[in-house]
């Protein structure tokens, strides 16, 4: 036998109270309570309402070269299994979302990955129209980009202090979650300054419960005032869809990110030339100090503004420009997202003491000069320096740009790639990349470090 529960509501448990009550001593109002009807219901419509029109839907078309298995490199092969001598490539199409930030020169905010490989990028707005979007720059370091749109009655959502953020805040998250349109989703910040994800180079993530899902990424998440707070970019799943764990890239990141890809279509990083480490209880007891969150400077290389400014081997660093560091992940993100020719001033305790240091930012190292192999062509290389966060984690060349449909870009290789070694010789340098490329090879086979991925690439 089957048995159902059922739950009655309030009204009928009322009525039959009433029903089964003495009738002389039950008196029934003819009226409704007067709230009902007169008191304005609370509602994120007005602030929605206001926003939505800033956050656009993106839809991509691309392509990646087929990898192929090494043995079909030789002429036989390809003759033999009839494959073509030119690249084998598929088409590629995605869906993501992006945030208009600037109307008045169409300036569109997003992800790197959603417009990844794009040959071509079309942007629908909340009014319908589907206009063709161009290039201005991107950060894969930082998983940013920037498009721009025609600039004609446009929406732009202002920027807020995503330092000024704290856990419990309201947020909500716009975007095109699936492909369905722009949808929104509310909740609350869950964390903040989460990294280690493996996500991106620099991770200094908001994380929220916020409905993230695919296709919302490079949508807006916004506080109750309507104003943006962060890029949504990520979610942490075993399914792929959300558990109530996103990632945003703060607001304030974002703000130094696009301002440089505008300017300069790339962003020049600031180097300071150290390297540091976590300090632990056992260093902060060596050291004679009670807090252990916080950097220490492991290293100094020589020449840079790090050893002009004074830093030694063992200094601890506590501050960065008046901002408290709890760990090396986030000095390095407070001076590596700085552009260079930047000042700032790093509070440090040395032999227990407190001390000041200021310095200057130089632009990291790039040698684009003397890469004049073709299959290159379009690519900018620079060596891996101590401020990277890839700095002892791999060995190679760091492809810091890309020209879009350069050779380089249609042989496969994008920005924030690492070569790690051509025609299956290790390359940890430039100087070593140019003498691995030398003149008399037709082809080439590239290792290449992609995030957390590796692949071959056959350049040509």
């Amino acid at each position: 036998m089957n048995f159902r529960q059922h739950v009655l509501s309030p009204a009928v448990l009322a009525l039959a109270a009433l029903l089964s009550a003495d009738p002389a001593q039950v008196s029934i109002a003819a009226a409704p309570p007067p709230a009902v009807g007169t008191e304005p219901m609370p509602s994120l419509a007005p602030m929605i309402e206001r926003v939505t029109p800033a956050v656009v839907n993106i839809a991509t078309e691309g392509h990646v070269e087929i990898e192929l298995n090494p043995l079909f490199n030789d002429p036989f092969f390809r003759r033999f299994f009839n494959i073509p001598d030119r690249p084998l490539q598929r088409k590629t199409q995605s869906l993501g979302s992006g945030v208009i930030i600037d109307a008045q020169r169409g300036l569109v905010v997003t992800n790197n990955h959603v417009i990844a490989n794009a040959d071509q990028i079309r942007v629908k707005l909340r009014d319908g129209r589907v206009l063709e979007a161009k290039m201005v720059g991107t950060d894969p370091e930082t998983d940013v980009a920037v498009i721009k749109i025609p600039a004609k009655d446009l929406t732009a959502l202002p920027i807020a202090d995503s330092d000024k953020l704290r856990v419990g805040d309201f947020v909500v998250a716009i975007g095109n979650p699936f492909g369905l349109g722009q949808t929104v989703t509310s909740g609350i910040i869950s964390a903040l300054a989460r990294s280690g994800l493996g996500i991106g180079e620099y991770e200094d993530y908001i994380q929220t419960d916020a409905s993230i899902n695919p296709g919302n990424s490079g949508g807006a998440l916004v506080n109750l005032r309507g104003e943006l707070v962060g890029i949504n970019t990520a979610i942490f799943s075993q399914s792929g869809g959300n558990i109530g764990i996103g990632f945003a890239i703060p607001a304030n990141i974002v703000r130094q990110v696009v301002e440089q890809l505008a300017q300069y279509g790339r962003v020049k990083r600031g180097m300071l030339g150290v390297q540091l480490q976590d300090l632990n209880a056992d260093l902060a007891q060596a050291f004679g100090i009670g807090d252990t969150k916080a950097a220490v400077v492991v290293a100094v290389e020589a020449g840079s503004p790090a050893e002009k400014a004074g830093l030694q081997p063992g200094d601890v660093v506590i501050d960065v420009n008046g901002k408290h560091v709890d760990s090396a992940t986030e000095a390095r993100n407070q001076f590596g997202l700085l552009p260079a020719g930047e000042k700032i001033r790093l509070d440090i305790l040395r032999n227990g003491k407190p001390q000041q240091i200021n310095a200057e930012l130089t632009e990291r190292s790039e040698q684009s000069e003397g890469v004049r192999d073709e299959r290159l062509a379009g690519a900018t290389v620079g060596d891996i320096d101590s401020d990277s966060p890839l700095y002892g984690k791999v060995e190679g060349v760091l492809i810091v740009d890309v020209e879009r449909n350069s050779r380089a870009w249609r042989n496969g290789l994008r920005a924030g790639d690492v070569i790690t070694s051509v025609n299956r010789r290790p390359v940890t340098s430039v100087k070593e990349l140019l003498a691995a490329v030398g003149p008399g090879k037709k082809q080439l086979v590239v290792g290449i470090r992609r995030g957390n991925s590796a692949a071959l690439f056959v350049l040509k």
